[in-house]
C-alpha cells in the first residue's frame, strides 16, 4: 500500500444508475440485488439478484488504442470523462429447488459472484446460491446468414427453393418421369429459363451479420455443503477456488466438479459444543497457499495450505477482545464479522462487523491498525434492532485499489468512505441517489497513524446521533448491504434494493 502522506478527501459525483424506481413504485422481491463484483480489469461488472439472475455490464468509455496520438491525448484529458457502463447481457443462473431428503426449499438467490480468468475473449465467472456453485462461460456468437443466392429471394419459399403450384393437367409421361410436349415455363410464378439456358451458377456465401451473447453453464459444483454457502473465492493460481459454509471450507479445482477437498472443518463432535461458525472466507490475492476466514466471534484466522491437508490449526489469529466489564447480551452478536477483504497487495485485511470497520496488518496479531466507527450511534437502539432482526444484517466492505480508502454500507441507503492513509481524517457519509453529497457528514476524527507502526490507532468516524444530517430518523428497511470498489480507479458501485448506483471521484 502506498502511504505517502494523507490523501485529500474525495468529492464523489453521480455517474449513472440502473433499475432506478419511481417514487412509490413497489419492488419485487426477486429483483433485489444480492451480489456485486468487478472483474480484475474493472471493465466488467456483474450483479446477482434474489431471483437467481446474473446481469453483466461492460465499460464503454475505456481508452481506444487506435487512432493518432493527438486524438488519444484529447481523449485522455477530457474534463468530462467518467466511468460509464452499459448493460451487456443477463442469464438465469439458478432456479428454486427442493431437497426432498431434508424437506428443505433451496432459494435461487445469488449469494456471491466471482470473476475468473478470461480466455479467447470469453468471460468466465462463478456464481452460487445456498447449495450449488456454477461455472459460467459468456461469449459472443456470430449469427450467420446465407447470402448471394442464385435466385431472387422474393420468389423463394421455405429453404430457398423457387416454387409455386405446378400445372396438374394430364400429360403423357414416359418411364423416366419426363413428360411429352414439356415446356420451360411450367411454373405459375412466371419464372422461366432463358432460351439459351442459365449462363453460370455461383455458390451462395455464408455471411456474419451480427453477434449475440450466449451464456453457457460449463460445470456445476454441487452436493458438497450441508449448510448454506456464504463465500466463494478464486485462487491466484487460476486453477482452484474455495467455497465456505457455516462449518466447512472446501477446495475445488475448476476443471473437476465431481469432488472437492475439505480443508477446514470446525464442526464439533457434539453440536451442543458449537460456539462459533464461519462467516466469510477469502484467498490471499498473490499467495496461492494462504487464505483467511472470519468467524461469528469476531476473529480472523489466517491459514497456510502447506502446513497440512486439513487446516484446523491456524498460523495466525487476529481478534480484538472485548473488556469483560463492557460485555452484554449483544456483545457476541455485534462482534460477528460479516465480510472480509484482502488489500490488493495482500498486506492488510479489512473486516466488517455490525458496528465497525477494522483494518488489520497480517504481520500484527495484537489488534487492528485502524478502527472506523460505522454504527456507534445505534448502540442505544440494539434492543430494537434485535427485535426487528436488523442486528443480523450482513454489510459488505471494500478497499480502493491503491489501499488509501475503505468503504461500507449502512441504513437509509447511506454508505461511508474512510481514509486510511497516514494522517487522514477522511470520514464521509453519502446517500445512494443522484446527489450523493446531499447527506455528506465530515466527522472530526483523530489522524490515523502509519499502518506499519506498532501502536494502536484511535476510533474514528464516531457519530452520536440516531438521525441523519437532515434530522430524519434512520430507515432500517432501506439498507445498503452490497458495494464494490473499482480495482484501479476511485469508482464505486452500490446496490440499494433493485437499483445499481455508480459513483466516481
Amino acid at each position: 500500500m502506498a502511504r505517502a502522506g494523507a490523501a485529500r478527501p474525495l468529492e464523489w459525483k453521480f455517474a449513472q444508475v440502473f433499475g432506478e424506481r419511481a417514487f412509490g413504485e413497489e419492488v419485487q422481491e426477486v429483483d433485489i440485488i444480492s451480489a456485486i463484483e468487478f472483474d480484475k480489469t474493472g471493465d466488467h461488472l456483474a450483479t446477482g439478484d434474489r431471483g437467481g439472475r446474473v446481469v453483466l455490464f461492460n465499460r464503454t468509455d475505456t481508452r481506444d488504442h487506435g487512432g493518432n496520438r493527438r486524438d488519444l491525448e484529447t481523449a485522455d484529458y477530457s474534463p468530462s470523462r467518467h466511468p460509464e457502463f452499459h448493460y451487456k447481457t443477463e442469464f438465469q443462473s439458478h432456479e428454486p429447488e427442493f431437497d426432498y431428503l431434508k424437506s428443505l426449499e433451496i432459494e435461487e438467490k445469488i449469494n456471491k459472484i466471482r470473476w475468473c480468468q478470461t480466455a479467447n475473449s470469453a468471460l468466465f465467472l462463478l456464481s452460487t446460491n445456498d447449495k450449488t456453485i456454477k461455472f459460467w462461460k459468456v461469449q459472443e456468437k456470430k449469427v450467420k446468414k446465407v447470402c448471394d443466392m442464385n435466385v431472387d429471394p422474393s420468389k423463394a419459399l421455405g429453404n430457398g427453393i423457387v416454387c409455386s403450384s405446378i400445372s396438374t393437367s394430364s400429360k403423357p409421361c414416359i418411364a423416366n418421369g419426363g413428360c411429352v410436349n414439356r415446356t420451360f415455363n411450367y411454373l405459375s410464378t412466371g419464372f422461366s429459363f432463358p432460351p439459351g439456358g442459365i449462363p453460370f451458377l455461383h455458390l451462395p456465401r455464408v455471411m456474419s451479420h451480427e453477434t449475440s451473447l450466449v451464456a453457457r453453464c460449463r460445470r456445476i459444483y454441487a452436493h458438497a455443503h450441508d449448510y448454506h454457502i456464504n463465500s466463494i473465492s478464486n485462487n491466484s493460481d487460476g486453477e482452484t477456488f474455495i467455497s465456505a459454509d457455516d462449518l466447512r471450507i472446501n477446495l475445488w479445482n475448476l476443471e473437476i466438479s465431481s469432488q472437492s477437498f475439505n480443508i477446514v472443518d470446525v464442526k464439533p463432535a457434539n453440536m451442543e459444543d458449537l460456539t462459533e461458525v464461519i462467516t466469510s472466507a477469502e484467498f490471499h490475492p498473490t499467495h496461492c497457499n494462504m487464505l483467511a476466514y472470519s468467524s461469528s466471534k469476531g476473529s480472523i484466522r489466517l491459514i497456510d495450505l502447506r502446513q497440512s491437508a486439513l487446516c484446523d490449526t491456524h498460523c495466525k489469529l487476529f481478534e480484538e477482545l472485548e473488556a469483560p466489564t463492557s460485555r452484554s447480551f449483544f456483545t457476541e452478536i455485534i462482534a460477528s464479522i460479516s465480510d472480509i477483504k484482502f488489500s490488493k497487495d495482500g498486506r492488510h485485511i479489512l473486516s466488517r462487523d455490525y458496528m465497525t470497520l477494522k483494518l488489520w496488518d497480517i504481520n500484527m496479531e495484537s489488534g487492528p491498525v485502524a478502527t472506523f466507527q460505522v454504527h456507534e450511534h445505534l448502540r442505544p437502539k440494539l434492543c430494537d434492532l434485535y427485535e426487528n432482526d436488523s442486528i443480523f444484517d450482513k454489510f459488505e466492505c471494500c478497499l480502493s485499489g491503491d489501499g488509501l480508502r475503505v468503504a461500507t454500507g449502512s441504513y437509509s441507503n447511506l454508505f461511508r468512505v474512510f481514509g486510511c492513509s497516514e494522517g487522514s481524517t477522511e470520514a464521509t457519509t453519502l446517500e445512494a441517489n443522484k446527489n450523493p453529497m446531499r447527506r455528506q457528514v465530515q466527522t472530526p476524527s483523530r489522524p490515523s497513524r502509519p499502518l506499519g507502526s506498532l501502536s494502536r490507532v484511535g476510533r474514528r468516524g464516531t457519530d452520536s446521533s440516531g438521525a441523519d444530517t437532515n434530522g430524519n430518523a434512520f430507515d432500517f428497511m432501506t439498507k445498503l448491504l452490497h458495494l464494490a470498489w473499482h480495482p484501479t480507479e476511485n469508482s464505486l458501485a452500490c446496490a440499494t434494493s433493485n437499483s445499481l448506483y455508480m459513483y466516481y471521484a
